[in-house]
């Protein structure tokens, strides 16, 4: 039988302990478990982050694997936490929107709040429910249990208004959805959307900058040129070759993003 997989996601970073702490907390309870680092570079707080990482990263991942998502800036409110089953998946939350775009392409068979509480630690810190609670969880689900087990069902769950493209005749309006580390402004604009304009040329703005050209690669474009792509995500993205087309143009998340039909 293979081994449970448990894939994280916070806004910890790796400087402190938080992360290294919930781990022994997970190994404790199901110490055979497969731990895997999404990422724990989320922006402090930033949830709407969060749930596009984890939209980009879940399905990746083998079926039966266990997410655990704490990104959480309404940690000890009266914020409910989350377990939520979604067949291939399930994932371990607060009840804040960050599982939103992971839920709409993995529609949920059950959602259930973390209210039992032989399935968290017995003493729950109000500043550190990821170790305390959402951990426990996710470790308990991975040895087996069902998913009832951890509390009630939670009826309808926070949502977060994520920005969808909007698509017209001959143009389509978007923006920035995330930028990555090598500073690729990835859009909201997936490859579908952008061949409802297919039959000819398009002219591409960011922010107010023209895109000169869609390239197949980083490589097909002069070093330090802007230019446009379909990245690993299938989305389009504005890059520069060798550099950071983010620091480039002096954009970030939410950069309005054009393309239209050449007249």
């Amino acid at each position: 039988m293979a081994r449970p997989v448990i894939a994280l996601l916070t806004d910890f970073g790796t400087r402190d302990h938080y992360v290294g702490a919930m781990k022994g907390v997970i190994l404790g309870i199901c110490p055979d478990v497969t731990l895997v680092d999404i990422s724990h570079d989320v922006a402090p707080h930033d949830v709407s982050g969060a749930a596009l990482e984890l939209a980009a990263a879940y399905r990746y991942f083998p079926p039966g694997t266990i997410f655990l998502v704490v990104v959480d800036p309404g940690v000890g409110s009266a914020r409910r936490g989350l377990a939520a089953d979604a067949g291939d998946y399930a994932f371990v939350a607060p009840d804040n929107g960050v599982l939103t775009a992971a839920l709409d392409g993995q529609a949920p068979r059950r959602v259930v709040e973390l209210t039992e509480p032989q399935y968290a630690r017995r003493t729950v810190s109000r500043t550190f429910e990821g170790r305390d609670r959402f951990a426990p969880a996710a470790a308990w689900l991975a040895t087996g249990i069902d998913l009832a087990a951890l509390g009630r069902a939670a009826g309808a769950i926070e949502r977060l208004d994520i920005p969808q493209p909007v698509v017209g005749p001959d143009r389509i309006d978007g923006e920035v959805a995330r930028v990555d580390r090598f500073g690729n402004l990835i859009t909201n604009i997936d490859r579908r959307t952008f061949d409802t304009l297919a039959g000819g040329p398009v002219d591409i703005r960011i922010g107010g900058h023209g895109v000169s050209r869609v390239v197949s690669t980083y490589a097909d474009a002069s070093p330090r040129e802007i230019c446009a792509l379909f990245g690993s995500s299938g989305h389009l993205e504005v890059a520069a070759n060798g550099a950071s087309a983010a620091d480039t143009l002096h954009l970030r998340r939410g950069a309005a993003v054009h393309v239209a039909r050449r007249a």
